[in-house]
């Protein structure tokens, strides 16, 4: 094959992936009708017609806009009366919002590993990491797949466990036909600028409990009381409201969501195809329980063995100019993060985390928005690296 881009030659991919996030007249037209509205703020009814929609979508009885994920994660520990002398399992391989929200509660995070095939919560793992303390779980739908609710639920319930699912990666992800965010107590999403669903910033809440969808109304807009007047404040709350701007702009990206779910899920099924066929690339197991995969992030494990003992970053590097933009992820788990150390939380022995630091690769959800033919680019790349490894040695 020809020389590899990264030493001067010419790069298999030129043309552009997909841009994200997408729009069109749809989100001008929404602003516009924001703008000459004159109600900017949460109490626009087109919030209220964003949730009602999404909610309706993910089979929710409660769908409640916040500024964010990482305070729509606050927001679920605090209406659930977790707090200082409480401790909650958490994942050490994601996002640091995740464990963030609960010592921003007062509670303590206890890091339990992650499974090797989806990086997921290893639920085999939570029972050994309980305490008198423990009040919650929070799995994360890492990259979009879920994690397994069958056996968390369970655990939950033998327990007495809240869960609160962090779903800021499965917007239309689902565990047995029911969509993500409806399992557990609470569901938490993120509308961050990269999420499948954006807004640029927002987050939301999703229960099908009455209880717990009236403390979170409340709770996001002040502790306001539903029912009563307009200075009446029933609990303790804080201002979390999402925009109008944000609101009809998140209207107009639903349109076109299930569209981008379905090409997203039938390129992944093509990429995954193409990689069983190239040693060294292990693509992430896709739990048929799973109808429905968001594919926030495709993973595949790196095995520098098939790559005659190339390293990892040497790979990503060659990959990016060939045209395919890649990245190895989390360089650390979470408790290597300072507000996260032994100081501040409990962890249990974590192997899987922090190997996932070494082996994986992360390509975005945008790449999976191209026309299908075009994950072809994606292998032509990868075996071009490979068969000129002895470039880059």
């Amino acid at each position: 094959m020809s020389k590899l881009a990264i030493n001067g030659g010419i790069p298999v991919r030129t043309e552009a992936w997909p841009q994200w996030p997408q729009w069109d007249g749809r989100e001008r037209q929404g602003l516009m009708d924001v703008l000459e509205s004159g109600v900017w703020g949460g109490f626009n009814e087109v919030v209220g017609k964003f949730e009602q929609a999404f909610g309706k979508r993910h089979q929710a009885k409660h769908c409640v806009t916040a500024a964010n994920g990482s305070l729509s994660l606050e927001a679920a520990l605090r209406v659930l009366d977790i707090g200082y002398g409480d401790e909650v399992i958490v994942p050490p391989y994601t996002f640091i919002a995740t464990a963030n929200a609960v010592r921003l509660v007062g509670a303590t995070p206890v890091f339990v590993d992650i499974e090797a095939d989806t990086y997921n919560l290893d639920a085999t793992k939570i029972e050994e990491a309980l305490s008198p303390k423990t009040k919650a779980i929070i799995p994360v739908h890492f990259g979009g797949l879920p994690a397994d609710m069958d056996a968390i639920m369970a655990l939950a319930q033998k327990h007495n466990l809240f869960v609160v699912e962090d779903a800021a990666h499965a917007h239309g992800s689902t565990w047995r036909g029911q969509p993500m965010g409806t399992i557990g107590h609470i569901g938490s999403f993120s509308l961050q600028a990269s999420k499948n669903l954006t807004a640029g910033e927002g987050g939301l809440l999703l229960t099908n409990h009455d209880d717990l969808g009236r403390k979170l109304r409340s709770f996001v807009n002040q502790g306001r009381s539903l029912d009563g007047a307009w200075y009446e404040h029933d609990i303790l709350g804080s201002n979390m409201r999402l925009s109008a701007w944000q609101a009809a702009i998140l209207l107009a990206q639903l349109e076109r969501f299930d569209d981008q779910l379905a090409r997203r899920q039938q390129n992944a099924r093509q990429l995954r195809s193409i990689l069983e066929e190239i040693d060294g690339l292990q693509p992430m197991r896709w739990d048929e329980r799973a109808e429905n995969h968001s594919h926030h992030v495709f993973m595949m494990r790196y095995d520098p063995a098939g790559f005659n003992g190339l390293e990892r970053d040497q790979f990503i590097e060659a990959l990016k100019a060939e045209g395919v933009p890649c990245s190895g992820g989390y360089a650390r788990p979470l408790y290597k993060q300072p507000p996260l150390s032994a100081e501040y939380s409990r962890i249990m022995p974590c192997p899987v985390s922090e190997q996932a630091c070494h082996e994986v690769i992360y390509m975005s959800q945008n790449l999976l928005l191209a026309e299908p033919e075009q994950m072809d680019d994606i292998a032509q790349a990868i075996v071009k690296v490979r068969e000129n490894i002895g470039e880059l040695k």
